[in-house]
Protein backbone atom coordinates (compact mmCIF):
# COMPACT_ATOMS: atom_id res chain seq x y z
CA UNK A 1 0.00 0.00 0.00
CA UNK A 2 1.55 3.48 -0.48
CA UNK A 3 2.38 5.89 2.29
CA UNK A 4 0.02 8.57 3.13
CA UNK A 5 -0.27 12.29 5.59
CA UNK A 6 -3.77 11.86 6.54
CA UNK A 7 -5.31 12.18 3.02
CA UNK A 8 -2.36 13.33 1.30
CA UNK A 9 -0.18 10.89 -0.94
CA UNK A 10 3.27 11.79 -0.61
CA UNK A 11 4.24 10.62 -4.08
CA UNK A 12 2.17 13.24 -5.85
CA UNK A 13 4.11 16.92 -5.93
CA UNK A 14 6.48 18.60 -7.30
CA UNK A 15 10.33 19.72 -6.99
CA UNK A 16 11.23 23.14 -5.63
CA UNK A 17 13.85 24.74 -4.99
CA UNK A 18 15.02 25.20 -1.18
CA UNK A 19 18.35 27.26 -0.14
CA UNK A 20 18.56 25.34 3.41
CA UNK A 21 19.11 22.32 1.27
CA UNK A 22 21.35 20.01 1.31
CA UNK A 23 20.92 18.36 4.54
CA UNK A 24 24.45 17.92 4.71
CA UNK A 25 27.53 17.92 3.44
CA UNK A 26 28.93 14.93 1.21
CA UNK A 27 32.62 15.20 1.76
CA UNK A 28 32.52 15.21 5.51
CA UNK A 29 30.59 11.49 5.32
CA UNK A 30 32.94 8.61 5.94
CA UNK A 31 30.79 6.08 4.69
CA UNK A 32 30.24 7.53 0.90
CA UNK A 33 31.52 5.46 -2.10
CA UNK A 34 33.09 7.59 -4.82
CA UNK A 35 30.42 5.99 -7.51
CA UNK A 36 27.65 8.18 -5.47
CA UNK A 37 29.70 10.81 -4.40
CA UNK A 38 29.41 13.72 -6.95
CA UNK A 39 30.79 16.69 -5.26
CA UNK A 40 34.22 14.52 -4.33
CA UNK A 41 34.33 13.49 -7.66
CA UNK A 42 34.57 16.91 -9.85
CA UNK A 43 30.84 17.87 -10.18
CA UNK A 44 30.94 21.61 -10.34
CA UNK A 45 27.26 22.60 -10.47
CA UNK A 46 25.07 22.42 -7.45
CA UNK A 47 21.60 22.70 -8.62
CA UNK A 48 20.93 19.19 -7.33
CA UNK A 49 21.50 19.59 -4.16
CA UNK A 50 19.16 22.51 -3.62
CA UNK A 51 15.56 20.77 -4.39
CA UNK A 52 13.37 18.98 -2.00
CA UNK A 53 10.10 17.60 -2.73
CA UNK A 54 6.75 19.09 -2.15
CA UNK A 55 4.15 16.78 -2.09
CA UNK A 56 1.20 18.78 -3.71
CA UNK A 57 -1.21 18.54 -0.91
CA UNK A 58 0.65 18.32 2.49
CA UNK A 59 4.00 19.16 3.51
CA UNK A 60 6.65 16.60 4.61
CA UNK A 61 8.39 17.14 7.94
CA UNK A 62 11.79 17.89 8.24
CA UNK A 63 14.37 14.99 8.33
CA UNK A 64 15.62 15.03 12.24
CA UNK A 65 18.42 12.25 12.68
CA UNK A 66 18.32 12.20 16.15
CA UNK A 67 14.53 11.85 16.44
CA UNK A 68 14.84 8.47 14.35
CA UNK A 69 17.53 7.47 16.31
CA UNK A 70 15.79 7.80 19.27
CA UNK A 71 12.23 6.03 17.55
CA UNK A 72 14.75 3.33 16.63
CA UNK A 73 16.66 2.42 19.84
CA UNK A 74 17.50 -1.01 20.06
CA UNK A 75 16.54 -1.80 16.60
CA UNK A 76 18.00 -2.75 13.54
CA UNK A 77 17.15 -1.33 9.88
CA UNK A 78 18.04 -3.49 7.02
CA UNK A 79 18.15 -2.94 3.29
CA UNK A 80 18.24 -5.43 0.87
CA UNK A 81 18.41 -5.46 -2.82
CA UNK A 82 20.82 -3.89 -5.77
CA UNK A 83 22.91 -0.84 -5.75
CA UNK A 84 19.45 1.13 -5.79
CA UNK A 85 18.85 -0.18 -2.08
CA UNK A 86 22.89 0.48 -1.67
CA UNK A 87 22.43 4.14 -2.96
CA UNK A 88 19.29 4.63 -0.46
CA UNK A 89 21.46 3.12 2.76
CA UNK A 90 24.38 5.35 1.66
CA UNK A 91 21.98 8.39 2.33
CA UNK A 92 20.52 7.33 5.09
CA UNK A 93 23.83 6.42 6.97
CA UNK A 94 25.26 9.85 5.60
CA UNK A 95 21.88 11.65 7.75
CA UNK A 96 22.26 9.49 10.49
CA UNK A 97 25.92 10.72 10.69
CA UNK A 98 25.41 14.56 10.15
CA UNK A 99 22.69 14.20 12.82
CA UNK A 100 25.11 12.40 15.63
CA UNK A 101 28.84 13.31 14.46
CA UNK A 102 30.69 12.65 17.68
CA UNK A 103 29.30 8.70 18.19
CA UNK A 104 31.42 6.21 18.39
CA UNK A 105 29.84 4.38 15.46
CA UNK A 106 31.03 0.68 13.95
CA UNK A 107 31.49 0.52 10.39
CA UNK A 108 31.83 -3.44 8.74
CA UNK A 109 31.98 -4.89 5.35
CA UNK A 110 32.17 -8.21 4.58
CA UNK A 111 31.23 -10.15 1.33
CA UNK A 112 27.73 -8.54 0.70
CA UNK A 113 26.52 -7.09 4.35
CA UNK A 114 27.46 -3.87 5.22
CA UNK A 115 26.86 -3.00 8.50
CA UNK A 116 26.29 0.29 10.49
CA UNK A 117 26.23 0.80 14.32
CA UNK A 118 25.22 3.46 16.79
CA UNK A 119 25.93 2.02 19.82
CA UNK A 120 25.01 4.96 21.49
CA UNK A 121 21.59 4.22 20.67
CA UNK A 122 21.94 0.71 19.67
CA UNK A 123 21.11 1.25 16.50
CA UNK A 124 21.87 -1.13 13.22
CA UNK A 125 21.24 -0.13 9.55
CA UNK A 126 22.84 -2.77 7.22
CA UNK A 127 22.87 -3.28 3.51
CA UNK A 128 22.21 -6.83 1.90
CA UNK A 129 23.09 -6.85 -1.80
CA UNK A 130 21.01 -8.84 -2.89
CA UNK A 131 20.20 -8.31 -6.91
CA UNK A 132 16.68 -10.18 -7.29
CA UNK A 133 15.56 -11.47 -3.71
CA UNK A 134 14.99 -15.15 -4.65
CA UNK A 135 17.53 -17.34 -4.82
CA UNK A 136 20.59 -17.56 -7.65
CA UNK A 137 22.99 -20.82 -7.76
CA UNK A 138 25.32 -22.18 -9.91
CA UNK A 139 25.35 -25.29 -11.26
CA UNK A 140 26.36 -27.43 -14.58
CA UNK A 141 24.80 -24.91 -16.89
CA UNK A 142 25.52 -21.93 -15.32
CA UNK A 143 23.95 -19.22 -12.85
CA UNK A 144 20.65 -20.53 -12.03
CA UNK A 145 17.92 -18.07 -10.76
CA UNK A 146 15.48 -19.67 -8.94
CA UNK A 147 11.85 -17.78 -9.51
CA UNK A 148 10.14 -19.89 -6.86
CA UNK A 149 12.80 -20.20 -4.24
CA UNK A 150 14.29 -18.22 -1.16
CA UNK A 151 16.66 -19.63 1.41
CA UNK A 152 19.17 -17.28 2.49
CA UNK A 153 17.12 -15.30 5.39
CA UNK A 154 18.44 -15.09 8.07
CA UNK A 155 19.58 -11.21 8.01
CA UNK A 156 15.85 -10.78 6.60
CA UNK A 157 14.74 -12.79 10.13
CA UNK A 158 16.17 -10.54 12.80
CA UNK A 159 15.41 -7.29 11.40
CA UNK A 160 12.81 -4.36 12.73
CA UNK A 161 12.85 -2.49 9.76
CA UNK A 162 13.34 -4.35 6.08
CA UNK A 163 13.29 -2.04 3.11
CA UNK A 164 13.72 -4.19 -0.32
CA UNK A 165 13.76 -3.63 -3.55
CA UNK A 166 14.43 -5.34 -7.29
CA UNK A 167 13.92 -4.33 -10.20
CA UNK A 168 16.25 -2.83 -13.44
CA UNK A 169 18.18 -6.36 -13.18
CA UNK A 170 15.37 -8.16 -14.63
CA UNK A 171 15.45 -6.38 -17.84
CA UNK A 172 19.02 -6.55 -18.37
CA UNK A 173 19.93 -8.66 -21.44
CA UNK A 174 23.07 -9.13 -23.01
CA UNK A 175 26.39 -9.57 -20.96
CA UNK A 176 24.34 -7.40 -18.04
CA UNK A 177 21.90 -10.47 -17.53
CA UNK A 178 22.28 -11.85 -14.53
CA UNK A 179 21.49 -15.17 -14.78
CA UNK A 180 21.94 -17.42 -17.49
CA UNK A 181 18.87 -19.99 -16.79
CA UNK A 182 15.55 -19.21 -15.08
CA UNK A 183 13.91 -21.79 -13.36
CA UNK A 184 10.30 -22.76 -11.75
CA UNK A 185 8.84 -25.93 -10.95
CA UNK A 186 12.27 -27.82 -11.06
CA UNK A 187 11.94 -26.62 -14.98
CA UNK A 188 14.37 -24.23 -16.58
CA UNK A 189 14.38 -21.72 -19.22
CA UNK A 190 16.74 -20.35 -21.11
CA UNK A 191 14.66 -17.04 -20.84
CA UNK A 192 10.73 -16.09 -20.50
CA UNK A 193 8.59 -12.57 -20.53
CA UNK A 194 10.44 -10.37 -18.38
CA UNK A 195 7.61 -9.01 -16.39
CA UNK A 196 6.12 -12.57 -16.02
CA UNK A 197 9.50 -13.63 -14.62
CA UNK A 198 9.47 -10.62 -12.14
CA UNK A 199 5.89 -11.21 -11.51
CA UNK A 200 7.12 -14.91 -10.20
CA UNK A 201 9.79 -13.72 -8.02
CA UNK A 202 7.97 -11.47 -6.19
CA UNK A 203 5.29 -13.61 -5.67
CA UNK A 204 8.02 -15.35 -4.25
CA UNK A 205 9.30 -12.72 -1.90
CA UNK A 206 5.42 -11.67 -0.96
CA UNK A 207 4.84 -15.17 -0.05
CA UNK A 208 7.94 -15.87 2.45
CA UNK A 209 6.88 -11.93 4.03
CA UNK A 210 3.16 -13.60 4.60
CA UNK A 211 4.73 -16.24 6.15
CA UNK A 212 7.62 -15.13 8.10
CA UNK A 213 6.63 -12.21 9.25
CA UNK A 214 5.93 -10.69 12.97
CA UNK A 215 4.01 -7.02 11.83
CA UNK A 216 3.65 -6.11 15.36
CA UNK A 217 8.00 -6.61 15.43
CA UNK A 218 8.88 -5.87 12.00
CA UNK A 219 7.45 -2.64 9.64
CA UNK A 220 8.44 -3.84 5.68
CA UNK A 221 8.84 -1.17 2.69
CA UNK A 222 9.43 -1.73 -0.72
CA UNK A 223 11.43 0.90 -2.84
CA UNK A 224 9.68 1.30 -6.13
CA UNK A 225 11.40 1.75 -9.45
CA UNK A 226 14.28 4.56 -9.35
CA UNK A 227 13.80 5.93 -13.04
CA UNK A 228 16.59 6.18 -15.57
CA UNK A 229 17.81 9.05 -18.17
CA UNK A 230 19.68 7.76 -20.80
CA UNK A 231 17.39 9.05 -23.31
CA UNK A 232 15.76 12.62 -23.95
CA UNK A 233 13.09 11.52 -25.92
CA UNK A 234 11.76 10.39 -22.84
CA UNK A 235 11.36 14.19 -20.97
CA UNK A 236 10.96 15.50 -24.77
CA UNK A 237 14.03 16.57 -25.83
CA UNK A 238 16.17 14.65 -28.86
CA UNK A 239 16.62 10.93 -27.81
CA UNK A 240 20.92 11.61 -28.04
CA UNK A 241 20.20 13.87 -25.02
CA UNK A 242 20.75 11.80 -21.61
CA UNK A 243 21.20 12.92 -17.72
CA UNK A 244 24.92 14.10 -18.77
CA UNK A 245 25.02 18.03 -18.16
CA UNK A 246 21.56 17.99 -16.61
CA UNK A 247 21.27 20.79 -13.76
CA UNK A 248 17.76 21.22 -12.72
CA UNK A 249 14.59 19.24 -12.53
CA UNK A 250 12.04 18.96 -15.01
CA UNK A 251 8.97 21.22 -13.99
CA UNK A 252 5.35 20.26 -12.47
CA UNK A 253 3.95 17.19 -11.04
CA UNK A 254 3.66 14.82 -14.38
CA UNK A 255 6.02 13.31 -16.44
CA UNK A 256 5.90 13.01 -20.35
CA UNK A 257 7.16 9.51 -20.90
CA UNK A 258 5.91 5.81 -20.56
CA UNK A 259 6.14 4.22 -16.78
CA UNK A 260 7.65 1.56 -16.59
CA UNK A 261 5.82 -2.44 -16.73
CA UNK A 262 7.58 -3.60 -13.32
CA UNK A 263 4.96 -0.31 -11.63
CA UNK A 264 1.79 -2.67 -12.48
CA UNK A 265 3.61 -6.20 -11.43
CA UNK A 266 4.51 -4.29 -8.10
CA UNK A 267 1.44 -2.79 -6.79
CA UNK A 268 -0.41 -6.00 -8.06
CA UNK A 269 1.56 -8.26 -6.56
CA UNK A 270 1.51 -6.22 -2.67
CA UNK A 271 -2.30 -5.72 -3.01
CA UNK A 272 -2.26 -9.62 -2.76
CA UNK A 273 -0.31 -9.90 0.30
CA UNK A 274 -2.01 -10.91 3.57
CA UNK A 275 0.83 -8.50 5.40
CA UNK A 276 0.86 -4.88 5.05
CA UNK A 277 3.75 -3.81 3.01
CA UNK A 278 4.56 0.27 2.91
CA UNK A 279 5.28 0.90 -1.10
CA UNK A 280 8.21 3.85 -1.62
CA UNK A 281 6.90 5.11 -4.81
CA UNK A 282 9.46 7.06 -6.19
CA UNK A 283 9.05 5.99 -9.44
CA UNK A 284 7.57 9.96 -10.71
CA UNK A 285 9.56 11.85 -8.32
CA UNK A 286 13.03 10.21 -9.53
CA UNK A 287 11.45 10.36 -13.46
CA UNK A 288 11.34 14.02 -12.82
CA UNK A 289 15.01 14.49 -11.71
CA UNK A 290 16.55 13.95 -14.83
CA UNK A 291 19.79 16.15 -13.11
CA UNK A 292 20.50 13.81 -10.20
CA UNK A 293 22.85 11.30 -11.72
CA UNK A 294 26.20 10.68 -11.24
CA UNK A 295 26.55 10.98 -14.79
CA UNK A 296 30.33 11.42 -15.59
CA UNK A 297 31.60 12.32 -11.94
CA UNK A 298 31.26 8.65 -11.37
CA UNK A 299 34.88 6.59 -10.60
CA UNK A 300 34.83 5.51 -13.65
CA UNK A 301 34.08 8.77 -15.75
CA UNK A 302 31.51 6.26 -17.76
CA UNK A 303 28.16 7.39 -18.06
CA UNK A 304 26.13 6.89 -15.14
CA UNK A 305 22.49 7.49 -15.53
CA UNK A 306 20.83 5.05 -13.24
CA UNK A 307 22.46 5.58 -10.09
CA UNK A 308 22.27 8.79 -7.93
CA UNK A 309 24.68 11.07 -6.78
CA UNK A 310 24.75 11.61 -2.42
CA UNK A 311 23.96 13.78 -1.68
CA UNK A 312 20.77 14.50 -3.16
CA UNK A 313 17.66 12.72 -4.48
CA UNK A 314 18.10 9.97 -2.17
CA UNK A 315 17.43 11.93 0.62
CA UNK A 316 14.11 11.84 -0.32
CA UNK A 317 13.65 8.58 -0.15
CA UNK A 318 14.96 8.58 3.24
CA UNK A 319 12.70 11.56 4.27
CA UNK A 320 9.25 9.44 2.76
CA UNK A 321 10.64 6.49 4.84
CA UNK A 322 11.28 8.86 7.91
CA UNK A 323 7.92 10.48 7.68
CA UNK A 324 5.82 6.76 7.39
CA UNK A 325 8.29 5.19 10.66
CA UNK A 326 7.75 8.38 12.86
CA UNK A 327 3.90 9.38 11.74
Amino acid sequence: MNSTLGNCNLFEGSWVYDESYPIYDSLNCPFLVDGFNCLKNGRVDEFYLKYRWQPTTCNLPRFDGKALLEKMKGKNIVFVGDSLGYNQWESLACLLHAAFPSSKYVYQSRDSLITLKFPEYEVSVQYLRNRFLVDISLGKVGRILKLDSITKTSIWEGADVLIFNSYHWWTHTGILQGWDYLEVDGKLFKDMDRMKAYNIGLSTWAKWIDTNIDPNKTSVFFQGIPAVHFSGANWGEPKEVSCKGQTKPLKGSTYPGERYPGELVIKKVLNTMKKQVYLLDITLLTQLRKDGHPSIYGPSGQLDCSHWCVAGVPETWNLLLYTTLIS
